[in-house]
């Protein structure tokens, strides 16, 4: 079975502009993912692929393996579609580019899903974590994902889900972590279907799949990173990393 990681990198973004290029400690954001996903020795090939000349010379400049991409995309999964189209590849595993903490642990769990899955029924998996305090849940930064009891993806959110109607109960939130893994044809898939509704309000592209009919099987996780979302994330990323 052969698994490469791909990390689509936008230097455009809404929220916080060129936030791959800020820099976290003495590395860019964009290179502790780059490097910290090569680190972990989980993947046959790691790449960056990007539509930004910055963040190619970035990642080249300093010996990784980067991809300028051809077209425009909306998503970072039509972005690594583009890139694996033409590879020999089983599994590909999409690191959101501002994601710098990568763990080995969290992505073998992740890929562990695959390997045990002998009938090859799960198409996509991704990572999720608890999320407690508050003023997260109420954040639409933070993607939540409600789950069956399989831990299948329900639904995904910018919104606290489940909602509180009964005040008694004690609802699990749980963060949808911006890693993906896909088998190579599920991925494809994805770049055929058009934007779904869901996926136009929400802007989470990952709805595309649940409103196609594809599960999308969740693993929970103490990843306890950060994904630099905001300048205010950036600064608690920095604190995380000098403890």
């Amino acid at each position: 079975m052969r698994i490469i990681a791909m990390i689509p990198a936008r230097y455009a973004a809404t929220r916080f502009p060129a936030k791959l290029m800020q820099m976290l400690g003495d590395k860019t954001v964009i290179r502790h993912t780059y490097d910290n996903a090569v680190a972990t020795k989980l993947f046959d090939e790691v790449m960056v692929v990007t539509d930004s000349d910055i963040i190619y010379n970035e990642i080249a400049s300093h010996g990784g393996k980067a991809k300028m991409s051809i077209k425009q995309h909306e998503s970072g999964s039509d972005r690594i579609a583009e890139a694996v189209a033409d590879m020999d590849v089983d599994i590909v595993l999409n690191i959101q580019g501002d994601e710098p903490f990568v763990q080995i642990k969290p992505l073998k769990e992740l890929l562990e899903v695959f390997k045990n899955d002998k009938e090859n029924k799960v198409q996509v998996a991704s990572l999720m974590q608890v999320l407690k305090e508050q003023k997260f849940i109420d954040d639409p930064n933070y993607v939540k994902v409600a789950v069956d009891k399989n831990n299948n993806a329900l639904f995904f959110s910018r919104s606290a889900i489940p909602y509180p109607r009964n005040k008694d109960a004690a609802p699990a939130y749980y963060e949808h972590i911006g890693v993906y893994a896909f088998r190579k044809k599920a991925l494809l898939d994805f770049t055929t279907w058009p934007i779904t509704p869901l996926e136009a309000i929400e802007k989470i592209e990952c709805l595309r799949y649940l409103e196609n009919g594809i599960p999308l099987k969740m693993v929970a996780t103490k990843y306890m990173g950060i994904e630099i979302d905001t300048p205010e994330d950036l600064v608690r990323a920095g604190k995380l990393l000098v403890k």
